[in-house]
């Protein structure tokens, strides 16, 4: 790389329960331009501690944005300066060494490098090897912005449609790859992935297994992979019921 020093973004929303960590894993791990976040008017801490990020580190450019996941990505890419960039989700801890890490691969071919993300449930299971191996397996055909490095000449012109609330990183990988460049998932680097708790809920098991099915019907050959995730929600969410019973 020319410049060592990258822009990360981070969209946020209400999301002061992992925020704190998660920026402090990037600024321990990454070299930060500057850290552009882009909240969707939140109502609880969060502000509060990007106004601490800011004080501390100098360098945190806030943006608001009303509409969805693909218009407040469109928003952030507007504002990056670096010749790389990193989308990083506000429910992550990057793993040590991240950016150095990373940036080994950044070869001329590669427009963007993608840290598998591990759930924090299963960090300590059997099953943790499959679920890699199963995670890597989807990113490839959806895309995934958890830790994301992005070579900024690789999403030249993109203009993210605005009705993406979901699968705008979707679109940003195919738009990488139309334009000739390598989109590549890798084990190392990593990031821990804490789902909040209310995804282990039936209701909230219920819209997420729906959400994957559907793009797994239109990718047949990733039926099998999405049934895996679908059988560890449930799993989650008997623990976590179990887990109440026996509380009461």
């Amino acid at each position: 790389m020319t410049n060592t020093k990258v822009d990360v973004v981070i969209l946020t929303q209400n999301s002061e329960r992992l925020l704190s960590e998660c920026l402090s894993s990037v600024y321990e791990n990454v070299p930060v331009n500057n850290l552009i976040v882009v909240d969707g008017y939140s109502t609880d801490r969060t502000l509060k501690i990007v106004k601490e990020f800011q004080e501390r580190y100098g360098n945190v450019i806030l943006i608001q944005d009303k509409g969805t996941r693909g218009s407040a990505r469109q928003k952030a890419i507007s504002s990056v300066k670096t010749d790389w960039f990193m989308f990083v989700d506000s429910d992550v801890i990057l793993c040590a060494g991240w950016f150095a890490k990373a940036e080994k691969l950044t070869k001329n071919n590669v427009g963007a490098i993608w840290g598998i993300e591990i759930w924090s449930v299963l960090k300590n299971m059997k099953v943790l090897k499959l679920f890699e191996r199963i995670t890597l397996k989807i990113f490839q055909s959806r895309g995934g912005t958890h830790d994301l490095l992005v070579r900024r000449g690789a999403i030249e012109g993109i203009s993210i449609p605005f009705h993406l609330h979901t699968y705008e990183d979707s679109y940003i990988k195919s738009w990488i790859c139309r334009n000739g460049y390598e989109v590549m998932p890798v084990y190392d680097p990593y990031c821990i992935h804490y789902r909040p708790e209310k995804v282990w809920t039936v209701k909230q098991s219920i819209g997420f297994i729906a959400s994957d099915l559907k793009f797994a019907v239109r990718h047949p050959q990733l039926i099998l992979s999405y049934a895996f995730y679908t059988v560890i929600v449930l799993y989650q969410n008997l623990l976590k019921n179990l887990k109440a019973q026996r509380l009461k």
